[in-house]
């Protein structure tokens, strides 16, 4: 099969890492990828939010499969495009994207089939929003409906905090669209749950935990994340079997009969407390850098796991993992989630991935002047396993120190909650 991932982060770095190992694969290609995707794969620098754009590259490399990376596309409905013109695609169509793409859809679906989550409001206007505020008691999370790139939510211990985020989301600084949402603050600790679906049965992935604070002991503002690890150690067997029952199940259910069955990569963010689970969020795609380490323990074909959610026989497949334990430190550019300098040089990664199981996934990364330049945000993601998480974290970090890039910023507790809890 001639394959098309979708992105140029890390995240599509990752899958196509693991797609690169499939017996179904015949050509790989990425667009618009990056420097360090394009050691592994065609990296093409085309539009993927213009699907017509799109679909003539796939005829002319003649795409057999496209992985869809982002949320953007798939919130914008490249599935359905894609399969009204005939090309599988691996994610789920426009309606049921919009579990991520629409806070308060999602929200809704909650309300409808009792899956449990925080109790929260739905606003489109700023005045009702800022006066439901006014009347809550403290702390409550204010989160833009819309897309954000994981940087829409603010928890407000004041009120002035609260009336900041509200002024800052119907002055679009998350995207147009000025709806959000004010739910009660949920104490605990949170888990990545992943599941493959064909809409009917699911296939469980493994767990993982993110870090989206900027700073060590998770502090500063949030960001699209800055480490993980898998498994979760908080998300037991009755974490996840209490999850399927309560939260993935009744959702399938609810895309069912919307009558636009889910399928693809369906991702709950959930909040543990007391051994039981609340659903933060959902995310229709991969989470980044949660995938990072996925497809590092991840054993099985992952092209067979896709088709299996294309083409409903995704019960005839099972997903095998490593009995490991995988991490990734995230290096930023100084400065990221605000402003940042791009086109810095970063030497030695080579020196780095000659670590011990090091394997490191690019995200703003390019190649100019037979120089590796950053030119993001979130850059690399330095990523390891071992027998246990301390010992990849270990190597992870003996990497780093390696790396030459002195405009870089990284977290230095990466699994500090697992790691403390034994």
């Amino acid at each position: 099969m001639n394959i098309l991932v979708l992105g140029n982060g890390a995240r599509e770095h990752a899958l196509c890492f693991s797609i690169a190992k499939s017996k179904q694969l015949s050509r790989l290609f990425c667009a618009p990828g990056n420097y360090g995707i394009s050691q592994i794969a065609e990296a093409h620098n085309i539009d993927i939010n213009n699907f017509d754009i799109l679909h003539n590259f796939c005829i002319a490399k003649k795409i057999d499969l496209v992985v869809v990376g982002p949320e953007v596309p798939l919130v914008n409905g490249v599935v359905d495009f894609l399969n009204s013109k005939n090309i599988k695609a691996f994610g789920p169509k426009k309606i049921p994207a919009g579990l991520e793409g629409s806070k308060i859809f999602m929200k809704d679906i909650c309300s409808q089939y009792n899956i449990p989550t925080a109790t929260y409001k739905s606003f489109t206007e700023k005045k009702l929003a800022e006066d439901y505020l006014k009347s809550h008691s403290l702390p409550v999370v204010i989160k833009a409906s819309g897309l954000a790139a994981g940087k829409g939510v603010t928890i407000a211990t004041s009120l002035d905090d609260g009336l900041i985020a509200i002024e800052d989301i119907f002055n679009n600084k998350f995207g147009s669209g000025c709806e959000l949402v004010i739910e009660e603050f949920m104490d605990g600790e949170e888990a990545s749950y992943f599941i493959f679906t064909d809409g009917t049965n699911y296939v469980p992935l493994s767990s993982a935990q993110d870090h989206k604070r900027i700073g060590d002991g998770d502090t500063g503002p949030n960001t699209g994340g800055m480490g993980a690890y898998s498994p979760a150690p908080v998300f037991t067997k009755e974490i996840q079997t209490q999850v399927n029952q309560e939260m993935i199940e009744p959702t399938l259910k609810a895309m069912r009969d919307l009558g636009t069955p889910y399928q693809g990569i369906l991702y709950a963010g959930v909040m543990i407390k007391d051994n039981k689970a609340k659903l933060v969020e959902y995310n229709v795609r991969f989470g980044d850098p949660e995938c990072q380490v996925l497809m590092l323990r991840l054993k099985s074909d992952i092209v067979e796991l896709m088709l299996g959610t294309i083409n409903g026989n995704i019960n005839e497949i099972k997903a095998d993992w490593a009995n490991n334990h995988a991490a990734t430190v995230v290096m930023a550019s100084i400065g990221y989630p605000n402003e940042y300098k791009k086109g810095t040089e970063i030497k030695n990664l080579e020196l780095a991935e000659n670590e011990g199981g090091i394997k490191i996934f690019h995200a703003g990364t390019e190649l100019k002047d037979e120089k590796i330049l950053a030119n993001g945000g979130r850059v690399l993601s330095i990523s390891g396993s071992g027998n246990d998480l301390k010992s990849a974290l270990n190597d992870i970090y003996s990497a780093i120190d390696k790396i030459d890039w002195p405009e870089s910023t990284y977290r230095k507790d990466i699994g500090w909650r697992a790691i403390n809890n034994g």
